[in-house]
Protein backbone atom coordinates (compact mmCIF):
# COMPACT_ATOMS: atom_id res chain seq x y z
CA UNK A 1 0.00 0.00 0.00
CA UNK A 2 1.38 3.77 -0.88
CA UNK A 3 0.32 6.34 1.65
CA UNK A 4 0.72 9.66 -0.41
CA UNK A 5 0.14 12.89 0.90
CA UNK A 6 -0.68 15.99 -1.31
CA UNK A 7 -0.23 19.01 -0.14
CA UNK A 8 -2.51 21.95 -1.17
CA UNK A 9 -6.33 21.52 -1.14
CA UNK A 10 -7.65 23.44 -4.26
CA UNK A 11 -8.30 22.11 -6.99
CA UNK A 12 -4.93 20.97 -8.58
CA UNK A 13 -4.71 18.78 -5.31
CA UNK A 14 -8.19 17.83 -5.45
CA UNK A 15 -7.49 16.39 -9.01
CA UNK A 16 -4.36 15.17 -8.18
CA UNK A 17 -5.55 13.37 -5.13
CA UNK A 18 -8.99 12.12 -7.51
CA UNK A 19 -6.41 10.53 -10.08
CA UNK A 20 -4.18 8.93 -7.26
CA UNK A 21 -7.12 6.71 -5.84
CA UNK A 22 -9.12 6.40 -9.74
CA UNK A 23 -6.44 4.97 -11.35
CA UNK A 24 -6.49 1.08 -11.66
CA UNK A 25 -2.67 0.17 -11.56
CA UNK A 26 -2.25 0.45 -7.70
CA UNK A 27 -6.15 -0.23 -6.21
CA UNK A 28 -4.70 0.03 -2.46
CA UNK A 29 -3.45 3.97 -2.81
CA UNK A 30 -4.23 6.28 0.30
CA UNK A 31 -3.63 10.24 0.44
CA UNK A 32 -3.70 12.71 3.16
CA UNK A 33 -4.82 16.39 1.27
CA UNK A 34 -2.60 18.50 3.69
CA UNK A 35 -3.89 22.21 3.50
CA UNK A 36 -2.21 24.96 5.95
CA UNK A 37 -6.16 26.16 6.20
CA UNK A 38 -9.10 24.55 8.03
CA UNK A 39 -10.79 24.44 4.89
CA UNK A 40 -10.40 23.28 1.95
CA UNK A 41 -10.86 24.34 -1.95
CA UNK A 42 -8.11 26.48 -1.60
CA UNK A 43 -8.92 29.68 -4.55
CA UNK A 44 -12.63 28.17 -5.60
CA UNK A 45 -13.05 29.47 -2.06
CA UNK A 46 -11.03 32.37 -1.48
CA UNK A 47 -10.05 33.38 -4.95
CA UNK A 48 -13.91 33.14 -6.57
CA UNK A 49 -15.94 36.38 -6.75
CA UNK A 50 -18.83 36.31 -4.19
CA UNK A 51 -21.14 36.69 -6.83
CA UNK A 52 -20.15 34.40 -8.61
CA UNK A 53 -21.93 31.05 -7.78
CA UNK A 54 -21.49 29.15 -10.69
CA UNK A 55 -18.09 28.90 -10.25
CA UNK A 56 -18.34 28.55 -6.23
CA UNK A 57 -20.54 25.51 -7.05
CA UNK A 58 -17.25 24.09 -7.97
CA UNK A 59 -17.22 22.91 -4.44
CA UNK A 60 -19.62 20.23 -4.71
CA UNK A 61 -17.49 18.50 -6.98
CA UNK A 62 -14.55 19.08 -4.72
CA UNK A 63 -16.18 18.15 -1.32
CA UNK A 64 -17.16 14.53 -3.86
CA UNK A 65 -13.66 14.00 -3.88
CA UNK A 66 -12.79 14.84 -0.59
CA UNK A 67 -15.48 12.32 0.85
CA UNK A 68 -14.11 9.13 -0.51
CA UNK A 69 -12.83 6.43 1.05
CA UNK A 70 -9.40 6.22 0.50
CA UNK A 71 -8.77 10.33 0.61
CA UNK A 72 -8.33 12.22 4.00
CA UNK A 73 -8.60 15.67 4.03
CA UNK A 74 -6.08 16.94 6.68
CA UNK A 75 -6.43 20.98 7.69
CA UNK A 76 -4.42 23.18 9.79
CA UNK A 77 -1.49 22.13 8.72
CA UNK A 78 1.21 24.05 7.40
CA UNK A 79 4.11 22.21 5.80
CA UNK A 80 7.43 23.65 6.28
CA UNK A 81 6.29 24.91 10.10
CA UNK A 82 7.53 22.88 13.76
CA UNK A 83 9.66 20.59 11.57
CA UNK A 84 7.28 19.42 8.66
CA UNK A 85 9.76 20.13 6.52
CA UNK A 86 9.92 17.79 3.21
CA UNK A 87 12.45 15.44 4.74
CA UNK A 88 9.70 14.76 7.42
CA UNK A 89 7.14 14.83 5.41
CA UNK A 90 9.28 11.85 3.12
CA UNK A 91 9.54 10.11 6.69
CA UNK A 92 5.43 9.76 7.28
CA UNK A 93 5.08 9.05 3.47
CA UNK A 94 5.85 7.33 0.62
CA UNK A 95 5.52 10.17 -1.64
CA UNK A 96 4.51 14.18 -1.75
CA UNK A 97 2.78 15.73 -4.46
CA UNK A 98 3.36 19.74 -3.85
CA UNK A 99 -0.12 21.67 -5.23
CA UNK A 100 0.86 24.87 -3.33
CA UNK A 101 0.02 27.68 -5.97
CA UNK A 102 1.64 30.52 -6.30
CA UNK A 103 0.59 32.68 -3.57
CA UNK A 104 2.53 36.13 -4.10
CA UNK A 105 1.36 38.78 -6.62
CA UNK A 106 3.51 40.95 -8.84
CA UNK A 107 4.59 44.19 -8.35
CA UNK A 108 4.54 47.13 -10.72
CA UNK A 109 8.43 48.27 -9.82
CA UNK A 110 7.24 51.98 -10.21
CA UNK A 111 7.91 54.76 -7.95
CA UNK A 112 5.07 55.21 -5.46
CA UNK A 113 3.80 51.62 -5.08
CA UNK A 114 4.21 51.32 -1.35
CA UNK A 115 2.14 54.59 -0.73
CA UNK A 116 -0.53 54.21 1.27
CA UNK A 117 -3.76 52.94 -0.73
CA UNK A 118 -1.85 51.24 -2.77
CA UNK A 119 -2.43 47.11 -2.45
CA UNK A 120 -2.32 44.52 -4.53
CA UNK A 121 -5.80 43.04 -6.05
CA UNK A 122 -4.84 39.68 -4.15
CA UNK A 123 -5.39 41.61 -0.20
CA UNK A 124 -8.69 42.75 -1.90
CA UNK A 125 -9.85 39.48 -2.96
CA UNK A 126 -8.74 38.06 0.15
CA UNK A 127 -10.40 40.70 2.52
CA UNK A 128 -14.08 40.12 0.69
CA UNK A 129 -13.27 35.98 0.42
CA UNK A 130 -13.35 36.39 4.20
CA UNK A 131 -9.47 34.40 4.15
CA UNK A 132 -8.33 34.10 7.25
CA UNK A 133 -5.15 35.94 6.86
CA UNK A 134 -7.12 38.88 6.25
CA UNK A 135 -8.47 39.10 9.78
CA UNK A 136 -9.19 42.29 11.87
CA UNK A 137 -7.04 44.43 9.38
CA UNK A 138 -10.40 45.57 7.28
CA UNK A 139 -9.82 47.46 3.89
CA UNK A 140 -9.94 50.82 3.70
CA UNK A 141 -12.40 52.44 1.00
CA UNK A 142 -11.53 56.09 0.60
CA UNK A 143 -13.84 58.29 -0.82
CA UNK A 144 -12.57 59.80 -4.78
CA UNK A 145 -11.89 57.51 -7.70
CA UNK A 146 -10.34 53.95 -7.76
CA UNK A 147 -7.58 52.72 -10.53
CA UNK A 148 -7.45 48.85 -11.27
CA UNK A 149 -4.28 48.45 -13.13
CA UNK A 150 -4.72 45.11 -14.90
CA UNK A 151 -7.20 43.84 -17.54
CA UNK A 152 -7.15 40.34 -16.70
CA UNK A 153 -10.46 38.46 -14.90
CA UNK A 154 -8.84 39.58 -11.42
CA UNK A 155 -9.09 42.99 -12.65
CA UNK A 156 -12.46 42.63 -13.97
CA UNK A 157 -13.74 41.07 -10.48
CA UNK A 158 -12.32 43.34 -8.14
CA UNK A 159 -13.68 46.65 -10.49
CA UNK A 160 -17.21 44.74 -9.77
CA UNK A 161 -17.24 44.40 -6.91
CA UNK A 162 -15.94 47.87 -6.19
CA UNK A 163 -18.90 48.90 -8.25
CA UNK A 164 -21.44 47.25 -6.62
CA UNK A 165 -23.44 48.81 -4.32
CA UNK A 166 -23.65 46.09 -0.79
CA UNK A 167 -27.15 45.36 -1.04
CA UNK A 168 -26.15 43.26 -4.11
CA UNK A 169 -23.65 41.07 -2.40
CA UNK A 170 -26.28 40.17 0.58
CA UNK A 171 -27.58 36.75 -1.06
CA UNK A 172 -24.01 35.94 -0.97
CA UNK A 173 -21.79 34.26 1.57
CA UNK A 174 -19.39 37.93 2.12
CA UNK A 175 -19.69 38.73 5.97
CA UNK A 176 -21.38 40.88 7.39
CA UNK A 177 -18.44 43.43 8.41
CA UNK A 178 -17.19 43.44 4.62
CA UNK A 179 -21.09 44.16 3.62
CA UNK A 180 -21.05 47.25 6.36
CA UNK A 181 -17.76 48.12 4.86
CA UNK A 182 -18.53 48.35 1.06
CA UNK A 183 -21.85 50.11 1.95
CA UNK A 184 -19.62 53.20 3.05
CA UNK A 185 -17.43 53.18 0.55
CA UNK A 186 -16.62 56.35 -1.02
CA UNK A 187 -15.67 54.83 -4.32
CA UNK A 188 -18.16 55.93 -7.31
CA UNK A 189 -15.40 55.94 -10.21
CA UNK A 190 -13.43 52.57 -11.14
CA UNK A 191 -10.73 53.07 -14.01
CA UNK A 192 -9.43 49.63 -15.38
CA UNK A 193 -6.31 50.17 -16.84
CA UNK A 194 -4.39 48.41 -19.10
CA UNK A 195 -0.88 48.94 -21.35
CA UNK A 196 -2.40 47.37 -24.41
CA UNK A 197 -5.48 47.16 -26.65
CA UNK A 198 -8.58 45.46 -25.80
CA UNK A 199 -8.02 42.63 -28.03
CA UNK A 200 -4.75 41.69 -26.11
CA UNK A 201 -6.81 42.11 -22.91
CA UNK A 202 -6.89 38.65 -20.69
CA UNK A 203 -10.06 39.01 -19.83
CA UNK A 204 -12.97 36.55 -20.72
CA UNK A 205 -15.89 37.55 -22.54
CA UNK A 206 -18.03 36.46 -19.92
CA UNK A 207 -16.59 38.17 -17.17
CA UNK A 208 -16.11 41.55 -19.44
CA UNK A 209 -19.69 41.35 -20.31
CA UNK A 210 -20.64 41.28 -16.32
CA UNK A 211 -19.63 44.46 -15.78
CA UNK A 212 -22.37 46.05 -18.75
CA UNK A 213 -25.06 44.22 -16.64
CA UNK A 214 -24.13 45.77 -12.97
CA UNK A 215 -27.62 47.40 -12.04
CA UNK A 216 -25.88 50.83 -10.12
CA UNK A 217 -23.42 51.60 -12.64
CA UNK A 218 -22.69 52.53 -16.63
CA UNK A 219 -19.24 51.59 -18.20
CA UNK A 220 -17.43 54.27 -20.01
CA UNK A 221 -14.75 53.73 -23.19
CA UNK A 222 -12.79 56.12 -24.77
CA UNK A 223 -12.96 55.42 -28.68
CA UNK A 224 -9.70 57.49 -28.88
CA UNK A 225 -8.44 54.24 -27.01
CA UNK A 226 -10.16 52.07 -29.48
CA UNK A 227 -8.57 53.98 -32.88
CA UNK A 228 -4.53 52.02 -31.44
CA UNK A 229 -6.12 48.62 -31.70
CA UNK A 230 -4.63 47.26 -34.77
CA UNK A 231 -7.75 44.69 -34.86
CA UNK A 232 -10.13 47.43 -34.57
CA UNK A 233 -9.43 49.52 -37.48
CA UNK A 234 -8.10 46.64 -39.66
CA UNK A 235 -10.97 43.62 -40.75
CA UNK A 236 -7.84 41.68 -41.59
CA UNK A 237 -6.24 41.48 -38.61
CA UNK A 238 -9.47 40.97 -36.67
CA UNK A 239 -10.42 38.19 -38.54
CA UNK A 240 -6.97 36.37 -37.47
CA UNK A 241 -7.44 36.90 -34.12
CA UNK A 242 -9.12 34.03 -31.54
CA UNK A 243 -12.50 34.22 -31.00
CA UNK A 244 -12.67 35.44 -27.51
CA UNK A 245 -10.61 38.47 -28.53
CA UNK A 246 -12.80 39.07 -31.21
CA UNK A 247 -15.78 38.94 -29.02
CA UNK A 248 -13.90 40.53 -26.23
CA UNK A 249 -13.33 43.91 -28.72
CA UNK A 250 -17.17 43.64 -30.06
CA UNK A 251 -18.63 43.98 -26.44
CA UNK A 252 -15.61 47.10 -25.53
CA UNK A 253 -16.88 48.61 -29.20
CA UNK A 254 -20.35 48.41 -28.41
CA UNK A 255 -19.66 50.40 -25.08
CA UNK A 256 -17.69 53.29 -26.66
CA UNK A 257 -20.54 54.02 -29.26
CA UNK A 258 -23.17 54.27 -26.74
CA UNK A 259 -23.93 56.96 -24.38
CA UNK A 260 -23.31 56.28 -20.96
CA UNK A 261 -26.08 56.97 -18.51
CA UNK A 262 -26.71 58.62 -15.50
CA UNK A 263 -25.81 55.90 -12.52
CA UNK A 264 -24.12 56.81 -9.61
CA UNK A 265 -21.51 54.65 -10.41
CA UNK A 266 -19.01 54.10 -13.28
CA UNK A 267 -16.18 51.68 -14.92
CA UNK A 268 -14.10 53.45 -16.72
CA UNK A 269 -12.14 50.68 -19.51
CA UNK A 270 -9.04 52.34 -20.37
CA UNK A 271 -5.79 50.95 -22.71
CA UNK A 272 -2.47 51.61 -24.26
CA UNK A 273 -2.07 53.29 -20.82
CA UNK A 274 1.48 51.65 -18.98
CA UNK A 275 1.76 52.92 -15.21
CA UNK A 276 4.99 54.64 -14.58
CA UNK A 277 4.35 56.38 -11.05
CA UNK A 278 2.13 56.34 -8.22
CA UNK A 279 2.02 60.13 -7.43
CA UNK A 280 1.53 61.29 -3.49
CA UNK A 281 -0.93 63.68 -2.00
CA UNK A 282 -1.65 64.27 1.37
CA UNK A 283 0.72 61.34 2.36
CA UNK A 284 -1.32 58.95 0.86
CA UNK A 285 -1.73 57.99 -3.17
CA UNK A 286 -3.61 60.92 -5.02
CA UNK A 287 -3.01 60.26 -8.64
CA UNK A 288 -1.46 57.50 -10.94
CA UNK A 289 0.66 58.69 -13.58
CA UNK A 290 0.45 56.56 -17.04
CA UNK A 291 2.45 56.69 -20.27
CA UNK A 292 0.76 56.38 -23.42
CA UNK A 293 1.89 53.52 -25.55
CA UNK A 294 1.43 52.46 -29.15
CA UNK A 295 1.59 49.15 -30.83
CA UNK A 296 5.18 48.24 -31.87
CA UNK A 297 4.25 46.09 -34.82
CA UNK A 298 5.62 42.95 -33.73
CA UNK A 299 2.46 42.17 -31.04
CA UNK A 300 3.62 44.29 -28.03
CA UNK A 301 3.61 48.01 -26.94
CA UNK A 302 6.16 51.01 -27.01
CA UNK A 303 6.04 54.05 -25.09
CA UNK A 304 5.24 57.48 -26.97
CA UNK A 305 6.81 60.12 -23.91
CA UNK A 306 3.66 61.29 -23.55
CA UNK A 307 2.02 61.23 -19.93
CA UNK A 308 -1.71 61.14 -18.39
CA UNK A 309 -2.81 61.49 -14.83
CA UNK A 310 -5.50 59.82 -13.33
CA UNK A 311 -6.78 60.79 -9.88
CA UNK A 312 -7.06 57.95 -7.76
CA UNK A 313 -7.48 57.06 -3.35
CA UNK A 314 -7.37 54.11 -4.22
CA UNK A 315 -4.95 51.76 -6.35
CA UNK A 316 -5.16 48.16 -6.66
CA UNK A 317 -2.53 46.34 -8.95
CA UNK A 318 -3.74 42.95 -10.57
CA UNK A 319 -1.14 42.23 -12.99
CA UNK A 320 -0.63 38.70 -11.95
CA UNK A 321 1.07 36.17 -9.58
CA UNK A 322 3.75 34.52 -8.38
CA UNK A 323 5.24 31.19 -6.81
CA UNK A 324 6.87 31.58 -3.61
CA UNK A 325 9.62 29.28 -2.55
CA UNK A 326 8.30 26.38 -0.76
CA UNK A 327 10.17 25.40 2.14
CA UNK A 328 12.68 23.19 1.78
CA UNK A 329 12.12 22.58 -1.85
CA UNK A 330 14.03 23.54 -4.89
CA UNK A 331 12.88 26.95 -6.70
CA UNK A 332 13.34 28.97 -9.98
CA UNK A 333 13.16 32.14 -8.80
CA UNK A 334 12.69 33.26 -12.76
CA UNK A 335 9.96 30.95 -13.52
CA UNK A 336 8.39 31.16 -10.01
CA UNK A 337 7.93 27.59 -10.19
CA UNK A 338 9.83 24.44 -8.59
CA UNK A 339 12.48 22.74 -11.40
CA UNK A 340 11.02 19.37 -12.43
CA UNK A 341 10.43 16.51 -15.05
CA UNK A 342 7.08 15.44 -15.84
CA UNK A 343 6.21 16.70 -11.98
CA UNK A 344 9.16 14.72 -10.67
CA UNK A 345 11.18 17.58 -8.28
CA UNK A 346 14.60 18.24 -9.59
CA UNK A 347 17.55 18.94 -6.88
CA UNK A 348 20.41 19.55 -9.05
CA UNK A 349 18.80 18.55 -12.01
CA UNK A 350 17.97 14.93 -10.23
CA UNK A 351 14.28 13.51 -9.97
CA UNK A 352 14.32 13.84 -6.07
CA UNK A 353 12.80 10.19 -4.70
CA UNK A 354 9.24 10.61 -3.39
CA UNK A 355 8.78 14.49 -4.51
CA UNK A 356 6.52 15.69 -7.04
CA UNK A 357 4.53 19.10 -7.96
CA UNK A 358 1.42 20.05 -9.73
CA UNK A 359 -0.57 23.02 -10.65
CA UNK A 360 0.98 26.33 -10.58
CA UNK A 361 3.70 25.56 -8.43
CA UNK A 362 4.79 23.25 -11.36
CA UNK A 363 3.53 25.45 -14.40
CA UNK A 364 3.26 28.81 -13.41
CA UNK A 365 -0.03 30.72 -12.71
CA UNK A 366 -1.73 29.73 -16.43
CA UNK A 367 -4.81 28.63 -17.32
CA UNK A 368 -8.43 27.76 -15.43
CA UNK A 369 -9.20 25.73 -13.00
CA UNK A 370 -10.01 22.74 -15.63
CA UNK A 371 -5.94 23.47 -16.81
CA UNK A 372 -5.27 21.77 -13.71
CA UNK A 373 -6.75 18.09 -14.39
CA UNK A 374 -3.91 17.22 -17.38
CA UNK A 375 -1.26 18.55 -15.17
CA UNK A 376 -2.20 16.55 -12.17
CA UNK A 377 -2.66 13.16 -14.40
CA UNK A 378 0.74 14.20 -15.82
CA UNK A 379 2.28 14.14 -12.31
CA UNK A 380 -0.06 11.25 -11.19
CA UNK A 381 1.29 8.95 -14.29
CA UNK A 382 5.13 9.98 -13.14
CA UNK A 383 4.11 8.92 -9.37
CA UNK A 384 2.82 5.44 -10.56
CA UNK A 385 5.55 4.74 -13.11
CA UNK A 386 8.03 4.99 -9.64
CA UNK A 387 5.41 3.27 -7.49
CA UNK A 388 7.67 -0.09 -7.17
CA UNK A 389 10.68 1.67 -5.90
CA UNK A 390 8.58 4.18 -3.49
CA UNK A 391 6.57 1.30 -2.06
CA UNK A 392 10.07 -0.05 -0.56
CA UNK A 393 10.83 2.94 1.42
CA UNK A 394 10.62 3.03 4.94
CA UNK A 395 7.56 5.03 6.61
CA UNK A 396 5.55 5.81 9.52
CA UNK A 397 2.71 3.54 10.65
CA UNK A 398 0.25 6.22 11.78
CA UNK A 399 1.01 10.21 9.58
CA UNK A 400 -1.62 11.16 11.68
CA UNK A 401 -0.56 10.64 15.12
CA UNK A 402 2.98 11.96 14.16
CA UNK A 403 1.44 15.27 12.90
CA UNK A 404 -0.45 15.56 16.27
CA UNK A 405 2.31 14.18 17.76
CA UNK A 406 4.84 17.45 17.10
CA UNK A 407 2.77 20.16 18.00
CA UNK A 408 -0.16 20.48 15.22
CA UNK A 409 -3.56 20.71 15.45
CA UNK A 410 -4.96 18.73 12.86
CA UNK A 411 -8.49 19.79 11.18
CA UNK A 412 -10.08 16.57 9.83
CA UNK A 413 -13.25 16.47 7.50
CA UNK A 414 -15.74 16.66 10.28
CA UNK A 415 -14.04 19.57 11.80
CA UNK A 416 -14.52 21.06 8.29
CA UNK A 417 -18.57 20.01 7.96
CA UNK A 418 -19.14 21.54 11.34
CA UNK A 419 -17.40 24.65 10.01
CA UNK A 420 -19.52 24.46 7.11
CA UNK A 421 -22.58 23.89 9.62
CA UNK A 422 -21.49 27.44 11.55
CA UNK A 423 -21.24 29.55 8.87
CA UNK A 424 -25.07 28.08 7.50
CA UNK A 425 -26.29 28.67 11.10
CA UNK A 426 -24.47 32.20 11.27
CA UNK A 427 -26.03 33.31 7.51
CA UNK A 428 -29.50 32.32 9.19
CA UNK A 429 -28.90 34.36 12.41
CA UNK A 430 -29.00 37.48 9.89
CA UNK A 431 -31.48 36.42 7.39
CA UNK A 432 -29.77 35.44 5.19
CA UNK A 433 -27.59 32.31 3.03
CA UNK A 434 -24.33 30.89 4.74
CA UNK A 435 -22.01 33.33 5.80
CA UNK A 436 -18.49 32.94 5.99
CA UNK A 437 -16.49 33.36 9.11
CA UNK A 438 -13.52 35.65 8.69
CA UNK A 439 -10.89 34.86 11.09
CA UNK A 440 -8.43 32.08 12.68
CA UNK A 441 -10.19 31.70 15.86
CA UNK A 442 -13.73 31.63 14.97
CA UNK A 443 -12.87 28.98 11.72
CA UNK A 444 -11.14 26.65 14.77
CA UNK A 445 -13.78 27.06 17.61
CA UNK A 446 -16.14 26.39 14.86
CA UNK A 447 -14.32 22.87 13.80
CA UNK A 448 -14.06 22.06 17.60
CA UNK A 449 -17.63 22.53 18.00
Amino acid sequence: MLHIAVVGAGPSGVYTAQDLVEQQRLPDVRVHVLDRLPCPYGLVRYGVAPDHEKIKSLQNNLRAVLEHERIEFIGNVEVGARGLGPERLLGLYHAVVYCVGAARDRRLGIPGEDLPGSHSATDFVSWYSAHPDAAGNGFPLPAGPAVVIGVGNVAVDVARILAREAAELRPTDVPEDTLGALALSGVRDVHMVGRRGPSQAKFTTKELRELGSLPAADVVVDPADLALDPAYTAPETAAGLPSVSRRNLDVVRGWAERTAGDRDRRIHLRFFLRPVELLEEGGRVGAVRFERTVPDGGGGVRGTGEYEDIEARLVLRAVGYRGAPPAGLPFDPGLGTVPHAAGRVLRDGVPSAGEYVAGWIKRGPTGVIGTNRPCAKETVASLLDDAEALARRPVADDPLAELSASGHRPVRWPGWTAIVAAEAARGRALGRGTVKIPDWRGLLSAADG
